[in-house]
């Protein structure tokens, strides 16, 4: 997802947040049910972008804006540090089908994401 669709949907949460609560300053006792849930719908809508974002990437390559590779993990056929050793875990990706590999720094146990071939 771009950032710009990533804002997007990050204004439009914030909005929906504000039309909720302004429907409950007007008419708590009318408005009140609806705007608790234009509220919460609107959270929702701001925490989305960020939740999706922390899919199988490294904040390095996601501060570098880095193209995903296959799977949504690391660019293929980019190096990654040493410190990072291959484990036994290994998943496939529910929405591409392609199997994940995972790699550890034993020393800190970040984690890294390569699709297989």
């Amino acid at each position: 997802m771009s950032i710009i669709v990533r804002g997007a949907i990050v204004v439009l949460g914030i909005v929906t947040m504000l039309a909720g609560l302004a429907a409950i300053v007007e008419a708590p006792s009318q408005a009140g049910p609806t705007g608790l849930w234009l509220v919460g719908f609107g959270a929702l809508l701001v925490l989305a972008p960020v939740i999706e974002r922390q899919r199988y990437r490294s904040e390095a390559a996601e501060k570098a804006h880095e193209v995903p590779g296959p799977g949504g993990g690391e660019a293929a056929g980019s190096a990654l540090e040493p410190r990072f050793r291959p484990t036994a875990e290994v998943f496939i990706d529910p929405t591409t089908g392609h199997q994940m590999r995972v790699l550890v720094d034993p020393r800190t146990g970040e984690r890294r994401y390569v699709a297989e071939a």
